[in-house]
């Protein structure tokens, strides 16, 4: 098994088919898109092939080291995950090709009008673990 991180974008990813922005869509396409991801990962659930997910809130800063004391914080001027991810899943697949079969599922839910969102997702391999794991 394999793990993967599915990545939503606010922006900076190429535009959805369906591009309207969700602050756009009624109400009940926000609950049709948002119970289409809940289905699809109780799907995912039952099959094993869940880790995780969790959407994020547009706030957030960016944080460095810089010395002693208090670290800088900043706004800018890069882009910020704040701006681009919206919300991440875990998935924990067998291979690549079902990583971008569920990828290509998610990216089919529902927006404005009702029809697919068709957005651009990002597929990432999750890095193997560099310690070893301690069982008892």
């Amino acid at each position: 098994m394999a793990k993967y991180l599915l990545l939503k974008h606010y922006r900076g990813a190429p535009a959805s088919v369906n591009d309207v922005p969700m602050d756009q869509w009624t109400p009940d396409e926000i609950d049709a898109h948002v119970q289409y991801m809940r289905d699809f990962a109780a799907r995912l659930q039952e099959t094993g092939e869940f880790v995780e997910e969790q959407a994020i809130a547009p706030e957030g800063t960016f944080v460095r080291y810089d010395g002693e004391g208090r670290p800088p914080i900043t706004d800018g001027p890069f882009a910020e995950t704040k701006d681009l991810i919206a919300g991440w899943m875990v998935i924990d697949v067998d291979s690549h090709e079902r990583a971008v079969e569920l990828a290509g599922e998610l990216s089919a839910a529902p927006g404005a009008g009702g029809r697919p969102v068709q957005e651009w997702l990002e597929l990432r391999p999750l890095l193997a673990p560099l310690l070893p794991t301690v069982t008892e």
